[in-house]
């Protein structure tokens, strides 16, 4: 008996489950589709682009969001047991609240372990494939930054003129081996530089040495050699690294496996880490977040319908505990903190406050 009521929770839980995910693939399509409709507005490509690269992004995005669709999945479960009278019913063939939040707890650990080991290559696939499409499109856009095999391609737009950015290699705040066009908005050539570095670690660029080629009124090319030259982008290293670093396009398996080989190509060494340790904690993250949500809805005698105060808590603490991910993200980005404990330090504060809680609802 003891082992069907076991399925019939861990079915009921993952049904929840899907039909939340399903919601939020939902939202996020909509969502999603008006962001990449702004971005082709100025293209006659009709709907059907956009909604391709809409299918591409939104399951990466929506598996980020996943111990927040245990969560309310959680919830959920236990609200529909308590009011229907099925969570007394179970007490009486000897489950205990700890006994069944530890069911649902173990069914959430092993969702996140297939997200992580099954699900996380798909997602990677179609990251890879969004960015590519969308990177054939950069002759259409005024700013686009994109990274593949042939190096660092920047296009961005500059007091009605256009910049066009080639370089083989980036690393440490530079760009090497690089070649600067610079066109007027008919797309004719005003002048093009090369140079071996750049310095873009800010949004003036320093050109140490280099050559810069102009045509004379006789339409002759004519080269001088320049020195100290500067010029002002709207992109820095930084901001390169954060936009076009896209470590979502990297499977789980590869970043482990590949993890030097990834530093090599110029990956920085803090976003691996923290991106590493992200995924590794998500199976436990989904696990604490059954804990926290069964203390609001356990942690509760009544057994009348509060349907309302639910939905509200619901969504208070996914909104603080997303928040709250960030800060920590952030306190480690400014070396407030260590990065790792960035990462790291959600899931710790959530075990100390679902074990303290777990330990009075259990005597319930």
């Amino acid at each position: 008996m003891n082992s069907v009521l076991k399925k019939y929770l861990i079915y009921n839980f993952v049904k929840i489950f899907f039909n939340v995910l399903l919601v939020f693939l939902s939202l996020g399509i909509i969502l999603n589709l008006f962001e990449e409709i702004e971005f082709f507005k100025n293209l006659d490509l009709g709907l059907s682009l956009p909604f391709l690269l809409t299918l591409l992004s939104v399951p990466n995005h929506v598996m980020q969001l996943t111990p927040f669709i245990i969560f309310i999945a959680t919830m959920w479960l236990l609200v529909h047991l308590k009011s229907s009278g099925e969570l007394h019913t179970l007490k009486i063939f000897g489950f205990s609240n700890f006994k069944i939040v530890g069911i649902l707890s173990i069914t959430a650990f092993f969702v996140g372990f297939i997200l992580l080991i099954f699900i996380n290559p798909l997602t990677a696939i179609m990251i890879k494939h969004y960015e590519s499409i969308k990177a054939n499109y950069s002759r259409d856009v005024d700013h686009l930054v994109s990274i593949n095999k042939n190096g660092l391609w920047i296009k961005e737009m500059n007091n009605q003129k256009f910049r066009i950015v080639t370089a083989k290699t980036f690393a440490s705040g530079n760009i090497y081996d690089v070649s600067i066009y610079n066109l007027d908005k008919e797309n004719r050539i005003i002048d093009r530089i090369e140079t071996k570095k750049v310095d873009i670690s800010k949004n003036v660029w320093k050109i140490q040495e280099g050559n810069i080629y102009k045509l004379d009124e006789f339409e002759s090319l004519k080269m001088s050699a320049i020195d100290d030259y500067q010029i002002t982008s709207s992109f820095n290293y930084e901001k390169i690294n954060t936009l076009y670093r896209n470590l979502d396009s990297i499977p789980f398996h590869e970043l482990i496996l590949n993890y030097e080989e990834l530093k090599n190509k110029g990956y920085s060494n803090e976003i691996l880490l923290r991106n590493l340790n992200t995924l590794i904690s998500l199976p436990i993250f989904l696990f604490l977040m059954v804990f926290l949500a069964s203390n609001f809805v356990l942690g509760s005698n009544s057994y009348k319908k509060q349907n309302t105060k639910y939905i509200f808590l619901s969504i208070f603490i996914c909104v603080f505990v997303y928040y709250f991910k960030d800060l920590s993200i952030a306190l480690g980005k400014s070396n407030k903190i260590p990065l790792i404990l960035s990462v790291w330090m959600p899931i710790l504060t959530l075990s100390i406050l679902c074990s303290i809680g777990m330990i009075q609802i259990n005597e319930k």
